[in-house]
């Protein structure tokens, strides 16, 4: 398994951007960010981001598990 980089949310928000994600018609409230994206069968998958810097480990390993991305797809896309 990789090791988990240290990154921002900013960071994490700008990629999964670029990744398909778009904002959450409803957006996250105060000190999180809601983004949403749609697969390829139709589920959805809704990624709760806290605007933290750094992100903990623990609460990435969270954003990995909602984006419905492996952990080595996510750590490629943060590169």
């Amino acid at each position: 398994m990789s090791k988990l980089p240290t990154v921002s949310s900013e960071k994490i928000i700008k990629r999964l951007l670029k990744a398909g994600f778009d904002y959450a018609p409803i957006k996250g409230k105060g000190s999180h960010i809601a983004l949403v994206r749609a697969g390829i069968q139709g589920e959805k998958y809704l990624v709760i981001i806290p605007k933290r810097n750094p992100v903990p480990k623990g609460t990435l390993i969270s954003i990995i598990k909602q984006s419905g991305m492996t952990r080595g797809e996510f750590i490629k896309l943060l590169e």
